[in-house]
């Protein structure tokens, strides 16, 4: 028998827990495959493992929950009996216990101890894309919520908040109805389609409206940031609500490595709207990333294009912010107006997982390939060491 101790606080297996024999040392391999949903690690390393028991051919294991009645009891207990039964032919059974609070605190000081204040500030390696549009209604949140998801697929750790506090609608488009599971002062967000998200949706009881004035935004986007646990991602992207107010100036403060996406329609209107939520990167100081037309031209029945909004557009803001800005400002690309798009979004799947190869699925895989080929490293970074 192999019994765990109290939670270790550098989050490992204190020596006494060593497996004594071969049989065992299989076992707890085959536990550290074992990843949390939720923190993205094994539950060896987070000491959610507290006892290992052997009866003949037959394994029984107690795994602490972080909390009671966490959300994803169900999956945890699946994988654990899948990858035990992998090393026996016996029965397999899973008791789940819950962590006392003296083992969570461990469990935060773990996660804690080597990360930043805000893990998003200056020097950080992650990618953040900050996607801003004009005005509402074209479709910014679809897209973004469609980019995050495409990026996991290609197998980057992929975050995303939604900013727009007054009109959240990302949980609805990921179909997430689950709510973030607190651990002491952590947060730690739902994983939908493979990316963690956070939305101020997640935190009513109701649809409730938001009626929040400045500081009250900003301090919301700085607990997004700064106490959920989002792990290390690659990438992190932002939905910030329409227009330039105080939401894009908070998120260039608090995230200033942060580059934009700017969303635009082909219409004339739309796209000069649009391109004075990019020129506020002049005041930022953040960089314009491209530029994302969306409801693009409709290919009908009989191959012809309809431009019901329009053309233009988006070529129109690349251009305008290349001049005003001094550098490149490229269009990633322009989405169709694509009946399937809407309908996947009213139910809250991804229309890169369910249709990829439709118009719509295919313009925003061209533009998620475009976005993941950005490295994400050291490149251009100076590092803190010095020749003696």
């Amino acid at each position: 028998m192999t019994k765990a101790n109290d939670l270790h606080p550098g989050g490992v297996l204190a020596p006494d827990v060593v497996p004594e024999t071969p049989r065992e040392l299989q076992a707890w391999r085959a536990l550290s495959e074992v990843i949390d949903p939720e923190i993205r690690q094994p539950i060896t390393v987070l000491g959610m493992v507290a006892a290992v028991e052997f009866t003949d051919d037959d394994i029984a294991v107690t795994i602490r929950l972080t909390i009671a009645g966490c959300p994803m009891q169900d999956t945890i207990h699946t994988e654990v009996a899948s990858a035990l039964q992998s090393v026996t032919d016996g029965n397999v059974s899973v008791r789940l216990s819950t962590m006392t609070p003296e083992q969570r605190v461990a469990l935060q000081e773990h996660l804690t101890a080597a990360r930043p204040k805000n893990p998003f500030g200056a020097g950080s390696l992650t990618k953040v894309y900050a996607v801003a549009s004009g005005k509402g209604g074209v479709g910014k949140s679809t897209i973004t919520a469609n980019l995050a998801v495409g990026l996991a697929q290609r197998g980057l750790n992929v975050g995303l908040i939604d900013a727009d506090i007054h009109g959240f609608s990302i949980p609805g488009l990921l179909g997430v109805t689950s709510k973030p599971t607190k651990v002491e002062d952590m947060i730690m967000p739902p994983v939908a389609y493979g990316v963690k998200v956070v939305s101020i949706g997640m935190f009513l009881d109701t649809d409730q409206p938001v009626a929040w004035r400045g500081p009250m935004l900003h301090r919301a986007l700085e607990q997004f940031i700064t106490d959920v646990y989002w792990g290390d991602l690659d990438v992190l992207l932002i939905d910030l609500p329409p227009g330039t107010g105080d939401i894009a100036i908070s998120t260039a403060q608090l995230l200033p490595t942060a580059e934009l996406l700017v969303i635009t329609t082909p219409e004339h209107t739309a796209a000069q709207v649009a391109a004075r939520a990019g020129q506020l990167s002049t005041q930022t100081n953040q960089p314009v990333a491209g530029v994302i037309e969306n409801m693009g031209p409709l290919q009908l029945p009989d191959g012809s294009f309809l431009e019901v909004f329009g053309s233009g557009g988006g070529q129109a803001v690349s251009e305008r912010l290349t001049s005003v800005l001094d550098h490149q400002v490229p269009l990633l690309g322009s989405i169709p107006l694509d009946p399937v798009l809407r309908a996947n979004s009213e139910t809250g799947t991804p229309t890169v997982v369910t249709s990829p190869e439709a118009a719509s699925g295919k313009a925003l895989q061209t533009i998620v390939d475009q976005l993941a080929t950005t490295p994400r490293g050291l490149a251009g970074r100076k590092l803190p060491v010095s020749p003696k």
